[in-house]
């Protein structure tokens, strides 16, 4: 089963969240603990659909497409700012009744996990950050996006030139990933002229610029919930910040997956499982 669930974010932004599977039946004063899944940047809810399916083995998961992404609202003028995704997610929990809820996200979403974390933690019984850091990644790092914008070769012919074209052509791939052209092939949609993304490059120029300048440390030591960094140890997230996040968590633990790029669930999805569920069972069991 995949059904969609509206939500109301901030300003009024229409958002698409869903469910990937019947959520596990409780007893009638039960309730099934809640997760909340989010992506990172020109990512989509779909990117965490065999994740959301073995969690809900044991808990309600919902994965949420972020503004400007997947099938929720892409206002041209709309907020792209860290304080709206941040307050769409704590609007989703709110409205999904999910809370106190396991915040589990990737690259930009983790940070949002994070930071929501910090503000609400009320609402957040554990996290889980998936391959994203905590320090600055400074202008020159923008630049570098805007260009391998402009390098896209839209629109693409078919969902095979996407696949190749990420998964192996891409000037940032090391050797080829087929995992890494099924996941732009996902972000991917028809139109009169060929394939092109669903999100505006722009506005995700726009919602990276509001935090690529800052280090996010602060909000890091901010977090009081148990809290797991996994890293993909070809990812984006070096050996040394997972470790000192870890540090300046209160309550952070560690976990890597081997032969993992920076798209560590959807390109190792067992291994992925198996570094997160010891984590979750404990959760479970406090």
């Amino acid at each position: 089963m995949v059904r969609r669930i509206e939500v109301t974010g901030a300003g009024g932004v229409r958002l698409a969240a869903w469910e990937f599977a019947d959520p596990p039946k409780t007893g009638e004063t039960g309730r099934a603990p809640g997760v909340l899944l989010l992506h990172g940047l020109m990512g989509r809810a779909s990117h965490w659909a065999s994740t959301a399916r073995w969690l809900s083995e044991r808990h309600r998961a919902v994965a949420l497409d972020q503004r400007g992404h997947g099938q929720s609202d892409k206002p041209p003028e709309g907020e792209y700012t860290r304080e709206a995704y941040v307050d769409d997610a704590e609007a989703a929990l709110e409205q999904l009744g999910l809370a106190q809820a396991v915040l589990i996200g990737h690259a930009m979403g983790a940070l949002t996990a994070w930071q929501l974390a910090a503000k609400r933690p009320d609402l957040v019984r554990g996290l889980i950050i998936c391959d994203m850091r905590a320090s600055a990644l400074g202008a020159a790092s923008q630049r570098e996006w805007e260009d391998w914008f402009k390098a896209w070769p839209v629109p693409f012919a078919t969902l095979a030139d996407v696949r190749k074209w990420f998964g192996e052509d891409d000037p940032w791939v090391e050797r080829p990933n087929p995992a890494r052209g099924e996941f732009y092939a996902e972000v991917m949609a028809e139109s009169e002229d060929g394939w092109r993304p669903v999100f505006e490059p722009e506005q995700m120029l726009k919602s990276r610029q509001t935090w690529v300048y800052d280090a996010h440390w602060e909000e890091l030591a901010q977090v009081s919930c148990p809290t797991l960094v996994v890293r993909g140890l070809d990812g984006e997230l070096g050996r040394a910040e997972s470790q000192e996040m870890v540090r300046v968590l209160p309550r952070g633990q560690y976990a890597e997956v081997a032969d993992a790029s920076h798209l560590v669930h959807y390109d190792q999805p067992d291994a992925w499982r198996a570094a997160i569920e010891p984590f979750l069972d404990t959760l479970l069991a406090s």
